[in-house]
């Protein structure tokens, strides 16, 4: 990996990276979103990246660094490591570029993006399945390199990354007239928002930039605030690409020069978002592709009025994770409860529990007895699901009433874990 200390992109090199990805992939749409922008008084642009040809902005450090490769580099092949978006991006850069590649992506990694990283990589690419974490892929890819003396993309922490992924703040600027107040920008290890700040920097050097990153994984937030790059000891992976233990080290001493601040939202919110965009714009995004949006609500009286533009930076979901989302969403809205109930020792109290207890507009969404036996009787693990966050108080005070109630599981996250 090329590094040089105190580098700081260059709008010279962002130029020729733009220059160099012409014909690679796609000038993607700024687009005003309506119901947004009437929501908090502002103009809320989209830079869609979700529609980028491999649905992300990864193609555009990948492509840029990999075609940067001497004639040697190419022939002896690269290595990535990666848990989706990077992955597809080098993919389909090894196949236009005709380079071989082998990309280790962790396990957990969903199937979706998998089988993404071979469609657009064909026979130009091996996947392997490394370990549990991006942490164990990446390992693993070093250890390849070192044998067989290769090339590692690194997803972030590389000059010619940067300025690839800097090209998304060069296209914002190039596709609107109008003065840009603040763009909010997604982190995961930080090359979009160290390229892109570089850009307003030199051109725009008024506009805000406000990186966002999910509350699990606050390694920028954390970094900037230790004013050294810190290694998280764990992380939510929920937001898959946006979660690191550590961001790179170019990436951290341009964002602590650039960003206006960092700020951290809930997993839950996320999913809120990710349904809300699907509902009502009948855009489909991942999750850190919702990242930006989330952030919204945090700036509502800051923002009114003003020019912002969210950075919308992929759309690999994977659907089978619908239901986590949902989940997700509805436990940070305070709509979905989970109870311990003890059924009482008499006749017809599970009817007394639907008919009497659970209010008219309350959903039961998870039923299960603790014990296989005394089934009439014995204790159950409830799922609930209710319309409105207020009717809580009076469902447990009923529960309470009438001796149904055992334990809440929600504020438990071990015994929920387990039970759930």
């Amino acid at each position: 990996m090329q590094t040089t200390p105190n580098y700081y992109p260059s709008l010279e090199n962002v130029e020729a990276a733009s220059k160099n990805l012409k014909g690679v992939i796609s000038k993607t749409p700024l687009s005003k979103n309506v119901n947004l922008s009437k929501e908090l008084a502002a103009t809320i642009l989209f830079k869609r990246e979700d529609l980028q040809v491999v649905r992300s902005y990864k193609i555009r450090g990948a492509y840029n660094k990999m075609s940067s490769l001497n004639a040697d580099e190419k022939q002896r092949g690269i290595v990535c490591a990666s848990a989706g978006n990077h992955a597809q991006g080098v993919a389909l850069s090894c196949k236009l570029l005709k380079i071989k590649g082998t990309i280790f992506m962790p396990s957990p990694t969903p199937n979706q993006k998998i089988d993404q990283v071979k469609m657009f990589g064909e026979d130009f690419i091996d996947v392997v399945i490394e370990g549990d974490t991006f942490d164990d892929a990446f390992n693993a890819a070093t250890l390849e390199c070192n044998a067989k003396e290769k090339t590692f993309i690194h997803p972030f922490n590389d000059e010619k990354v940067i300025e690839g992924q800097a090209t998304v703040g060069l296209e914002i600027l190039n596709q609107t007239e109008e003065k840009i107040d603040y763009v909010f920008v997604p982190i995961g290890g930080g090359g979009l928002s160290a390229g892109l700040s570089s850009v307003f920097k030199h051109l725009s050097p008024e506009t805000k930039i406000i990186g966002v990153e999910p509350e699990g994984a606050p390694s920028m937030s954390t970094s900037i605030r230790n004013k050294k790059n810190t290694v998280l000891e764990k992380i939510d992976s929920f937001v898959d690409g946006a979660a690191v233990k550590k961001v790179g080290d170019l990436n951290f001493a341009i964002c602590q020069q650039n960003l206006t601040a960092v700020i951290t939202v809930p997993e839950g919110k996320i999913c809120q978002t990710i349904l809300d965009l699907y509902n009502k714009d009948a855009i489909v995004v991942e999750p850190a592709g919702a990242l930006s949006i989330t952030a919204l609500d945090f700036f509502a009286d800051e923002i009114k009025g003003k020019n912002v533009v969210c950075v919308v930076s992929g759309s690999n979901n994977d659907i089978t994770r619908t239901a986590e989302i949902k989940e997700r969403a509805l436990l940070y809205a305070n709509l979905k409860h989970y109870f311990i109930i003890k059924f009482p020792q008499r006749a017809g109290a599970l009817k007394e529990f639907v008919a009497e207890i659970l209010g008219p507009n309350d959903d039961i969404t998870h039923f299960e007895y603790v014990k296989k036996t005394n089934r009439e009787n014995g204790a159950a693990v409830v799922g609930l699901e209710l319309k409105a966050s207020k009717d809580l108080a009076p469902l447990i005070q009923r529960m309470k009433d009438r001796n149904f109630y055992g334990e809440y599981l929600n504020d438990k996250p071990v015994l929920f874990e387990f039970l759930v």
